[in-house]
């Protein structure tokens, strides 16, 4: 209950044991994941290009998936410092990641770990994130500018821009452009054709959302619809374990 709102929702992965290890592509979305890999506890940080992820076999990761602006407060710190990295939460709180570390057995089932994930998530020591932070995401998730954003929230460019970094990882232009990726995905796993994926998602047209796929996922349109759902890609194709 103290995340309500703060989290999307939890993921798990298990690979079987006779199956060789799978390098899965994690894509950008806008959110930071705290992540229990199997051997060590990780935050995730935000991505701005795909993030390969190994899996072992007869391993199990689990993971919850903070809301866009969330854990970098929880965290007490800035986003930015760890964009497109997987920081072990040791570093950050060695004795929070310890306690929690000594809870999760090799076997442990994945309602136990996300369990102790949000365990870990309620003891970290920072405040809630600013209201404001859902404001900015829900606003440039419309499409609009920074300007027209920062307005909205009668705070300067420059504020917005400060702001962004710290809870995001990157600034409004980018975030924009993440958030504009995440719904066109979500369209494209759904099987919706590529040029109304492109004009329901905000895109200029077809190319323009091939570009911005190929930038932000590596692949083309078409591969990204046909990806495996089960890789936790962007959040929306997250599933509640």
């Amino acid at each position: 209950p103290a995340l309500r709102g703060q989290v999307e929702c939890g993921w798990s992965a298990r690979i079987a044991a006779d199956v060789p290890a799978q390098v899965q592509d994690v894509l950008p979305d806008g959110c930071m994941d705290l992540v229990w890999t199997g051997g060590e506890l990780v935050v995730a940080g935000p991505d701005t290009a795909p993030h390969p992820v190994r899996r072992s076999p007869g391993t199990a990761s689990a993971g919850l998936r903070f809301a866009p602006g969330m854990l970098p407060a929880l965290l007490g710190v800035p986003a930015s410092a760890v964009r497109n990295q997987r920081v072990p939460l040791a570093e950050l709180h060695p004795a929070l990641a310890r306690r929690a570390t000594a809870r999760l057995e090799p076997d442990a089932t994945p309602v136990a770990i996300l369990t102790v994930l949000g365990d870990v998530a309620t003891a970290l020591p920072g405040p809630q994130a600013e209201p404001g932070l859902r404001a900015v995401a829900a606003h440039l998730g419309t499409g609009a500018s920074a300007g027209d954003t920062a307005q909205r929230l009668g705070w300067t460019d420059r504020s917005l821009h400060r702001r962004c970094l710290a809870a995001f990882g990157y600034g409004p232009a980018v975030l924009r452009r993440v958030l504009r990726f995440r719904r066109a995905a979500d369209l494209l796993y759904a099987g919706v054709p590529l040029a109304e994926a492109a004009a329901r998602a905000g895109y200029a047209d077809q190319p323009h959302l091939s570009r911005e796929v190929r930038l932000l996922a590596g692949v083309a349109p078409r591969q990204l619809a046909g990806a495996n759902r089960s890789t936790p890609l962007p959040s929306g194709s997250c599933t509640t374990a």
